[in-house]
């Protein structure tokens, strides 16, 4: 055979070779159908409406209802502060004592001017009876009679307020020494040891941590809808993941001039309400309640602007695009407004590799409506 024959025939037979190796299959090949999904019935989730709870938002900070700023009544020397942030108090427990000194004194110099005008006060009486009995056996005048009736009067008027005096002295003395004025924690301490307090100075707070309420506020264009008594649902920054329950107890009757906002009121329901002050919190005032058809979070897929989810029909995927609604506070499902019919079921964890029209086979024999039907019992557990 000739030399250039052979080698051509080589080459034939090497481009034949190649032909065959992976990955060099035809075209049929490449654009084969997609495998076939099985799927149990617990690997569905049936479409079914549901309450759909909605509501102002309603945006404030956790406060104390009880709570007490206390300051000083009487100027005077802080000699001590027994409490700091964060000690529980009993009603009636000494918080912080002032010098009683000078008030001390104070009180010493009135009660003795209270027992010299006692004093005074018989002496003048007595000499008036005396004048009275000298009088009706007219040994003395009338002008003498009557400059003893002045004297005595003066007397009791000295006597009046020498016990007026006392008796505030007596007070602030006992101002001198700050209680607990109920149950609490103390959350502010602003005095120490060696401060001058001053008549109106902030010494510390106390607030009753078991008093705590929700002090919300809500848009002025929302506020025709919000009524005491309805349920409210909000969330703590601070307790990520719990949810806490209230109703409304006030509503302001004015609105906040620069903000446009109305005060509202809500108590906190749960036992385990939130026990620190002034955290942020944002919820939903329970409005309205409609029925709605709703799904969780984790089947939707989301694609920019765009929500999606895998139904599953006549055996076959289909991703189906969604309009989503509001989100209820509650269960943090969202409200379907198209793309879905009561009834639909769609997978509960849709994966990546999923394909259109890709053949769904359900296992254990059962018929779409049973397998619907499970899946709303798996969904009520």
């Amino acid at each position: 055979m000739p030399r250039l024959l052979l080698i051509a025939v080589t080459l034939l037979a090497c481009l034949s070779a190649c032909d065959k190796l992976p990955g060099k299959g035809d075209k049929k090949d490449a654009t084969a159908a997609p495998v076939k999904l099985v799927v149990a019935p617990e690997d569905l989730l049936a479409v079914q409406a549901n309450a759909l709870l909605s509501g102002p938002v309603v945006t404030g900070s956790i406060q104390p209802e009880r709570k007490a700023d206390l300051r000083a009544e009487v100027s005077a020397v802080v000699l001590q502060v027994l409490k700091e942030n964060g000690d529980n108090v009993r009603r009636g427990d000494v918080l912080v004592r002032l010098d009683q000194t000078s008030i001390r004194d104070n009180l010493q110099s009135a009660e003795a001017n209270a027992r010299n005008a006692t004093q005074a006060l018989d002496q003048a009486e007595r000499n008036l009876e005396r004048l009275k009995t000298l009088r009706a056996s007219g040994m003395t005048s009338l002008q003498a009679l009557d400059d003893a009736e002045v004297r005595r009067n003066a007397a009791q008027s000295e006597l009046s307020a020498s016990n007026a005096r006392a008796v505030l002295a007596r007070q602030q003395l006992e101002r001198t020494v700050v209680r607990a004025p109920f149950d609490g924690v103390v959350s502010d301490r602003k005095a120490s040891a060696g401060d001058t307090a001053s008549i109106g100075k902030e010494l510390l707070k106390v607030i009753d941590p078991t008093s705590m309420r929700f002090a919300g506020r809500v848009s002025a264009d929302k506020i025709s809808v919000v009524s005491v008594g309805q349920a409210v649902s909000f969330r703590v920054n601070g307790y990520a993941g719990q949810e806490f329950r209230g109703k409304v107890t006030r509503v302001d009757p004015s609105a906040n001039d620069v903000t446009r906002q109305v005060e509202v009121l809500v108590s906190i329901d749960d036992a385990k309400r939130p026990r620190v002050s002034g955290l942020y919190a944002e919820g939903t005032i329970e409005a309205s309640n409609v029925k709605a058809l709703t799904l969780p979070e984790s089947v939707v897929l989301r694609a920019g602007d765009k929500a999606s989810v895998w139904r599953v029909k006549a055996n076959k995927l289909n991703q189906i695009e969604l309009a989503l609604g509001a989100r209820d506070p509650r269960t943090g499902y969202f409200e379907v407004r198209s793309g879905l019919a009561d009834g639909d079921l769609i997978l509960r964890s849709p994966g990546s590799s999923l394909k259109e029209g890709q053949s769904v086979e359900l296992v254990g024999a059962k018929p779409p409506a049973a397998a619907a039907s499970a899946a709303s019992a798996a969904k009520g557990t």
